[in-house]
């Protein structure tokens, strides 16, 4: 069963509209605007669309079909997993056209990240809340970053991760996010920049965070014998999602630096057929800047504990040894709950990356982290 989703599927169709802070759409305008670029994008029309999967926390699978006039939709479904929700979408849609359900399956994502629903108003619908209030309130942890800069600290304590390393990885997402016109942050950023950012959660600093934004993108993803017939497809070789020990509650975790994602990873390496060497581009979920270190260790690229070293010396540029999040992610692109990371990475295998395409890119992998600490996986391969 390790090869059972490879090749089965294959993205065949992307869009997304401007990233802002600040809108007067809706949520579910901005995913409909998405939406019908990702549709016109495979070259198919709504009608043709006969599977939804929506962001969990917006708009629902009905008021798609309802918007765009969809036909026969044969299966719709969420993935509850905050930021992990869109890559493993993109296993769930896999999933379901292997097994012959659907043919067109879109995923759309939209959301008013800025203008109305902030980060850490959203802890109320985390199915986890009510664990969440009776061990980590208690010590005044109440929003994303004060929930996860404890594990943070742990890595930095045990491996001698240092606040250095942190910054590496919001100047490089800047960085590249300056290659791309519809990224939010446009300045560029240095070191003093970021050590003189005002403390966030101890050891989160502003820009260690992740961005609050308005914005939408979607994807389709098509049964691999429609998609020979769109205009260019990329191929899903493996996906998986994965459960961190203790799921429910960071603090009771016996490992604090471990996510979900250590789970996953080997499955979708397995069911992909490839090494990490074969990694020409990674999309890293970068909700904060630790997160991206973690799931590095997480995905096999080096050993726990070695991560903060293993970003140094340019290793996530361009034309370093993984180029990572080329859009600019989380930290710099926009906060999209990680579907501009799926769009991006298929922008990246066909070529179409612009300013901040990856030289020969083949094959790469994008990744989720969501709620505290559900991982994502998804391995893709450009057509031939």
């Amino acid at each position: 069963m390790a090869d059972s989703l490879n090749g089965k599927a294959a993205v065949t169709g992307i869009g997304e509209t401007a990233y802002t802070r600040g809108t007067d759409k809706s949520a579910l305008a901005l995913m409909l605007e998405a939406s019908l670029k990702a549709i016109a994008d495979a070259g198919l029309s709504p009608k043709d669309i006969d599977g939804v999967i929506p962001y969990s926390l917006g708009p629902v699978a009905e008021d798609i079909m309802t918007n765009l006039g969809l036909e026969d939709v044969r299966f719709s479904a969420q993935t509850p997993m905050g930021g992990a929700s869109a890559v493993a979408a993109l296993q769930c849609a896999a999933a379901m056209i292997s097994a012959g359900v659907a043919k067109h399956v879109l995923l759309a994502l939209g959301r008013r990240g800025y203008s109305d629903s902030r980060v850490a108003t959203r802890l109320a619908a985390m199915p986890q809340f009510r664990l969440i209030t009776e061990f980590e309130n208690p010590i005044g942890a109440i929003a994303p970053a004060q929930l996860y800069a404890p594990m943070a600290r742990r890595h930095m304590e045990m491996y001698g991760t240092t606040t250095e390393q942190f910054a590496e990885i919001a100047i490089v997402m800047r960085r590249h996010a300056l290659l791309n016109d519809n990224a939010i942050m446009q300045k560029p950023l240095t070191l003093a920049d970021h050590h003189a950012s005002r403390m966030i959660s101890d050891p989160f600093r502003l820009f260690d965070c992740s961005l609050e934004s308005d914005g939408a993108t979607a994807i389709v993803v098509s049964a691999a014998d429609r998609a020979k017939d769109t205009r260019k497809p990329v191929t899903i070789l493996g996906a998986a999602e994965g459960h961190p020990d203790s799921p429910s509650t960071i603090t009771m975790r016996p490992d604090m630096t471990t996510l979900g994602l250590a789970k996953a990873a080997p499955r979708a390496f397995e069911m992909a057929g490839v090494k990490h060497k074969d990694i020409d581009v990674a999309q890293i979920y970068d909700c904060f800047t630790y997160t991206v270190i973690c799931e590095i260790e997480d995905l096999g690229f080096c050993k726990k504990g070695e991560g903060g070293a293993y970003i140094e010396g340019g290793r996530l540029d361009l034309d370093g040894d993984l180029p990572t999040n080329t859009h600019g992610g989380l930290l710099s692109q926009a906060h999209i709950a990680g579907m501009n990371h799926v769009y991006e990475l298929v922008r990246q295998l066909r070529g179409e990356g612009g300013r901040a395409q990856v030289k020969d890119a083949e094959i790469g992998l994008v990744t989720g982290y969501g709620d505290l600490g559900d991982g994502s996986i998804a391995i893709m391969q450009r057509t031939a």
